[in-house]
């Protein structure tokens, strides 16, 4: 067999090779639908701040990173950003605006930006000169064979796989005669004697077309993100695969796709474009600079996040709790989600004796997990961790002998026909062509039973089994970073969380992100057996935690969509716990009760509580909740310093105590895994609200989901990232207000700076701005202010002696 290899790679050959897999890790990765998780879409910029990323961004997408003038004016106007927040802003930023005055800044707020345009791709050049859209003609061409390469199960007659993506392209452009139809003629001619491998499709026409080595980069960025999702996609691959310790190029071959066609396009049109793709080549190579506008629109942000502090400072600056019971009767532990804020304040208003907890929904186990009758592994932590326990609910889950067959058949039925239900051929037809045999569906869905759906899985174990060092080592662990080594209640609920919406492509969004995009249930319920266990207490006590013999952990789930609680109390039946549990069951509906009133006045078209539960129900429903909308600040600190506080489901709330840290480790371990989660939340509704035409995931109305991965806007072209608009905007208003995360910390300074030093990419968050760092001191009150380079700023004590910022 005659065997073909790629020629030998020069120097210059290495830098444009160097410069494509650069501009690759500039674009953020996109998980699939079924175990969708929040990501930072600014995960390639966090290396710089905000002003040099606002400008790269505009040249390479044609977008702003902050809102438009006339949203900080109406706060202005209406005294939301008061004119000390503006003033600290300047102070904050003075090095990009020596000039500007609070006056002046308060006048450009009044005047809007001029429209912003990306630098031009040879598409966008051969556009103009033809009349034809180009750009639109390769995004559908690259999407329409995308779709059916990434196919994850979806389509009845999936792509062939097996091939690099690059090749597998070139089989179907070679043949592919719409560039033809469209007036492209030569297409399918110039794709077939391209080069066989894509690093040499890549090299070849960036020497083709002249690109310098200061050009390329940015412009592969360009092409890169004028992809859209796809790109995206192509960057998880390659995200997933580093977590393993392997590679995957991807992304790379998605570059080569796209290049090609500028190179097709630039063949036919070069004599009407060389002097305007030599203009182009030249900004792309020129610095990156921020512009005036661009520093008058980042003291507007800064601005807006100052008022939001100010707020927040407002809330904490009343009386520390100090009356705290010796022993509660009832404690939950809570991931720190915001959505979890509201129902806990719910619930510690139900009764004194009942206290809560914030920790990561994960709860320190990072497991990859099959449920029973299931040959699907799901990946239950942060994506910023690879899983290294495994667990299953029910039988053996390497037997798969011992599953019941009827129930996988069942499930392989169920899978099949949601294929069907979403194929191309069938979905748009498909409640006319069931007809009556689907209406009771959606009569059920729309008018059923309003109750918590969770999965009634038995309950899950380590499978294999961990030795008993280990289990004991993991319950320390766990234990410790969430400050529960004392004061263990009778009855203690440990709650994932879930949410339980129907016909929602974006449901697992609504799961939880510390259990990559799945519900948290087989997490808490592993943690409440690991706790229970005789063996695992005893090498416990030697370890100085003493769990009382009559404590008793529970699994439970939480619906953030109904905010209703399911105890898993079967796993573990205690007679001595009955009246315990029925107990705290009747304090759960309460407080379920108290967080629906509270959240119905937020929804549109809600007025009663019960509203919240039906249209959890209702398949039409495109805002079944909120989400993390709102979302604002990260605070670690001593429960007691936020309990009675009215947060307003804006805060993520982890309990942390440092004079139990020994060695900050778990002080290291919040700023460089919790926070780090929370800011990729936090940035993706930032970005999703700035930059929704990027960044976001489209109108909901729309939205078809394709390869079962994401979801298109319309029947065609690029795949959408991001938060759908009806997840920032309820129609007539934001209900998102795009601010940076204000981290609040109750730790020694001298202890985060260290951290910082550790850490390059966590301290890149803080140093440039992505996140704000506020220590706060032993009463809860913010007491200094990171200002970057390991360097502190006392808060100025201003206008209310017991809180520095309650001005």
């Amino acid at each position: 067999m005659l065997m073909i290899t790629p020629e030998p790679e020069t120097p210059e050959s290495d830098a444009i090779l160097a410069a494509a897999k650069q501009a690759a890790r500039a674009i953020p990765p996109l998980w699939p639908l079924t175990s969708s998780v929040a990501v930072n879409p600014f995960l390639g910029q966090t290396e710089e701040p905000l002003p040099i990323a606002a400008a790269r961004l505009r040249r390479a997408a044609g977008i702003a990173l902050t809102m438009p003038r006339a949203w900080y004016a109406d706060r202005i106007n209406t005294g939301k950003i008061s004119d000390e927040d503006i003033e600290a802003a300047l102070g904050a930023a003075r090095e990009l605006a020596p000039t500007e005055t609070l006056a002046s800044i308060k006048s450009k707020a009044e005047v809007q930006t001029l429209d912003l345009h990306p630098l031009p791709t040879i598409a966008d050049l051969a556009a103009s000169a033809s009349g034809i859209d180009w750009p639109g003609i390769v995004s559908e061409r690259v999407g329409h064979w995308a779709a059916s390469y990434f196919d994850a199960g979806q389509a009845l007659w999936a792509a062939p796989q097996g091939r690099s993506t690059y090749a597998a392209w070139r089989a179907v452009a070679t043949n592919d005669l719409t560039p033809e139809i469209l007036s492209l003629s030569g297409f399918a001619a110039h794709v077939a004697h391209a080069p066989e491998f894509e690093n040499d499709a890549v090299i070849q026409v960036v020497k083709k077309l002249g690109v310098s080595d200061d050009a390329m980069e940015p412009y592969f960025h360009r092409l890169l993100l004028s992809l859209g999702g796809w790109a995206q996609y192509a960057r998880y691959r390659l995200w997933k695969a580093e977590l393993s310790g392997s590679s995957d190029d991807t992304i790379v071959g998605l570059l080569a796709i796209r290049i090609m066609w500028e190179s097709a396009l630039f063949e036919k049109f070069s004599s009407k474009i060389v002097g305007q793709w030599e203009n182009a080549l030249c900004a792309y190579a020129s610095p990156i600079e921020p512009t005036p506008d661009d520093a008058i629109n980042v003291i507007l942000q800064e601005a807006v996040e100052r008022s939001t502090q100010r707020h927040l400072a407002k809330i904490l600056a009343v009386p520390t709790l100090t009356n705290i019971a010796p022993r509660p009767e009832l404690q939950m532990a809570f991931c720190i989600d915001v959505r979890s804020e509201v129902f806990r304040r719910a619930l510690e208003n139900t009764d004194p004796g009942i206290e809560t907890l914030g920790f990561a929904g994960f709860f320190g186990l990072g497991i990859l997990h099959k449920r029973f009758a299931s040959d699907v592994s799901e990946a239950h932590l942060p994506v910023l961790l690879y899983p290294k326990i495994h667990s299953c609910s029910g039988g053996d889950s390497r037997d798969n002998g011992n599953l019941d067959q009827a129930v996988r058949l069942v499930a392989r039925a169920k899978r099949a026909w949601g294929r069907f239900k979403l194929a191309a051929i069938s979905s748009f037809a498909f409640v006319e062509a069931t007809g009556p045999i689907y209406a009771s569906k959606l009569v059920h869905d729309s008018l059923g039973r309003s109750q918590n759906e969770v999965p009634n899985d038995p309950a899950p174990r380590f499978d294999p089994a961990l030795p008993l060092d280990a289990r004991i080592s993991i319950a320390e662990n766990i234990l410790k970073a969430m400050c529960l080594v004392k004061r263990f209640a009778p009855l203690i609920l440990v709650a994932g969380h879930g949410a339980n919406v129907i016909n929602n492509p974006h449901a697992s969004a609504l799961h939880c992100g510390a259990c990559g995009g799945y519900s948290g249930e087989v997490n808490a319920r592993l943690l409440a057996g690991l706790l229970n266990e005789r063996e695992v207490r005893v090498g416990l006590a030697e370890r100085k935690i003493n769990i009382p013999d009559d404590t008793l952990f529970l699994g439970a789930l939480h619906d953030t969509t109904t905010d209703r609680v399911t105890v898993y109390e079967a796993d573990f039946p205690s007679s001595a716990h009955k009246d315990k549990i029925r107990k705290a069951k009747a304090w759960l509906e309460t407080a379920g009760q108290q967080a629906r009133s509270e959240r119905v006045l937020r929804l549109p078209r809600a007025t009663d509580p019960n509203d919240i539960v039906s249209r959890s129900r209702d398949w039409s429903e495109i805002r079944p909740e909120w989400g993390l909308a709102g979302c604002e600040a990260f605070i670690a600190a001593p429960r007691h310093h936020t309990v009675g506080r009215d947060l307003k489901g804006r805060v993520f709330l982890h309990d942390y105590e440092w004079r139990l840290d020994e060695g900050f480790s778990i002080l290291e371990l919040i700023m460089t895994a919790p926070v780090v989660v929370a800011s990729w939340i936090s940035l993706q509704y930032y970005g999703s609200t700035v930059a929704p035409e990027l960044f976001g995931g489209g109108n909901k109305l729309l939205h078809n989901v394709t390869g079962g991965i994401g979801v298109l806007e319309g029947n065609g072209g690029l795949l959408r990232a991001g938060l759908p608009w009806q997840s920032v905007h309820d129609g007539k208003h934001y209900v998102h207000d795009p601010v940076r995360l204000t981290v609040l910390l109750e730790a020694p300074r001298d202890a985060m700076s260290a951290i910082l030093k550790r850490h390059d990419q966590v301290r890149a968050l803080f140093d440039n701005k992505w996140l704000h760092l506020i220590a706060l001191d032993d009463n809860g009150f913010m007491a200094w202010r990171y200002m970057g380079d390991l360097r502190w700023q006392a808060i100025a004590n201003n206008k209310d002696e017991r809180h520095p910022m309650a001005v």
